[in-house]
């Protein structure tokens, strides 16, 4: 193994989320007594799709202790077990993608803070084969 892989064994696992091989994170359920698995999104990050998964179990499955949730605490005030389950999709999924586009700001806001203070070693700008690359590209 290279120095830039991962056995996979120090990745926090969450319930509800697995990862596909080409990086992304993503979460399902299944409804309630029936057949039925309602897709709840890919994500960039692993907490993403975890929140989703709350959210839909919370809804879904209206459990009697808030143990069997990834992030109990980040539970939103909002959500309530009385919704169809295309609803229940549509919130688990909001929320999934507001904790994404929340770490990508929070990592942007990082960017931001290296290439201000000078420790980019570049100088935010790549040039590889006659195209130039620059940070501000991507935020």
């Amino acid at each position: 193994m290279s120095v830039g892989e991962s056995s996979g064994a120090d990745e926090k696992k969450y319930k509800g989320v697995r990862r596909r091989r080409w990086g992304k994170w993503v979460s399902e359920i299944r409804v309630p007594g029936t057949e039925e698995r309602l897709w709840l999104g890919s994500y960039s990050t692993p907490e993403a799709a975890a929140v989703a998964h709350d959210i839909a179990f919370y809804c879904l499955r209206r459990p009697s202790s808030l143990t069997a949730l990834n992030f109990p605490s980040m539970l939103p005030p909002s959500v309530n077990s009385d919704m169809s389950p295309k609803s229940v999709q549509k919130a688990a999924s909001d929320a999934g993608m507001a904790v994404d586009a929340q770490m990508i700001i929070s990592n942007s806001s990082v960017k931001n803070e290296i290439k201000a203070n000078g420790n980019d070693d570049n100088g935010g700008s790549w040039e590889t084969e006659g195209l130039s690359i620059s940070v501000e590209d991507y935020l």
